[in-house]
């Protein structure tokens, strides 16, 4: 009896041991797969965030519009732009992330897992890497879910991410902003487009000659008015086409239009933007064709300010 007590003991001892080691071990599993996914989210790397997001929201990420990706990686971080990674443990084993970027370097800590069946929910702490009295923390505790064998994010705080229910919200919120955006790029181009004519008597013969010079010297094929990305025609999820409509007696081209058309209707944008000889602004929705001068005047407000004749 005695004998059949002491293996007993043992194998409750070695119960426990192994118990509390695969406890541990899937502690730090989750870990590093919230690790993984605050690495990729500080780089914007949308393709290494994938994995750790759950089958359904990983559908929901892949059908956002890219603006609304980075939006979201931005978010998960507390950073408006791509950042370097850097990753380090701690002297209490704390795994520790840094996310640098020209403006700021944040230090994001996770303390141990907390694993429950197939959950496990790991504090999170976000700062600025040069606060050591904590002033500028956020504390947050992630959950992950076990999905076929591996970790991925199911919730921030109490508050469950879930992407398919996000993603119309987003979406919207992006339109509104890109429609900002492209007002602002149509009051540039019209701009550049002024300056041109006055500093080489005559009209741009397209949209491209706007832009800037490999060699930094100004010439009419690059003139150096306006950024790379606008001068190739596509920026901010529309695309801009500028029409020469006229020419004056001395053979010069005097009139044109600009026309801001968002690349996927819907998603990038709704409205079309219209800048026509008239020198007016107006926005209407083509379902994602090209605007015409028969559209409603934009507010005065959003036009772009210029006195030249078009």
């Amino acid at each position: 009896m005695r004998h059949v007590r002491e293996m007993l003991v043992l194998a409750l001892s070695l119960a426990a041991v192994t118990g509390a080691w695969a406890q541990s071990s899937t502690a730090a599993s989750a870990g590093i797969a919230l690790r993984d996914a605050l690495v990729a989210a500080c780089s914007q790397d949308a393709d290494r965030f994938v994995p750790v997001l759950t089958v359904r929201n990983a559908e929901a990420f892949n059908r956002m519009t890219p603006p609304a990706r980075a939006t979201l990686l931005k978010r998960f971080v507390l950073l408006d732009k791509p950042g370097k990674p850097s990753t380090n443990t701690g002297a209490d084993g704390r795994l520790l992330i840094s996310c640098a970027t020209p403006d700021v370097t944040t230090l994001m800590e996770l303390d141990k897992a907390e694993p429950r069946d197939n959950l496990a929910f790991i504090p999170l702490t976000i700062k600025d890497s040069t606060d050591s009295a904590g002033l500028t923390a956020h504390h947050v505790t992630m959950g992950m879910v076990r999905e076929n064998g591996q970790w991925k994010i199911l919730s921030l705080g109490l508050l469950l991410l879930d992407l398919p229910s996000l993603e119309t919200e987003w979406d919207r919120a992006e339109m509104k902003a890109n429609e900002q955006a492209a007002i602002a790029a149509l009051r540039n181009l019209v701009d550049a487009i002024e300056t041109y004519r006055k500093t080489y008597t005559r009209l741009p013969d397209a949209i491209q000659a706007l832009g800037p010079a490999t060699d930094h010297t100004q010439k009419p094929e690059k003139a150096g008015l306006v950024d790379e990305e606008l001068a190739s025609g596509r920026k901010g999820g529309y695309s801009y086409r500028y029409v020469i409509v006229g020419a004056n007696t001395s053979g010069a081209p005097a009139k044109y239009e600009v026309a801001a058309i968002p690349t996927e209707y819907g998603r990038t944008g709704q409205r079309s933007f219209f800048y026509g000889t008239d020198g007016v602004l107006r926005a209407a929705d083509h379902k994602g064709s090209v605007g015409s001068v028969l559209d409603p005047k934009l507010e005065e407000s959003n036009a772009p300010a210029s006195d030249s004749p078009r």
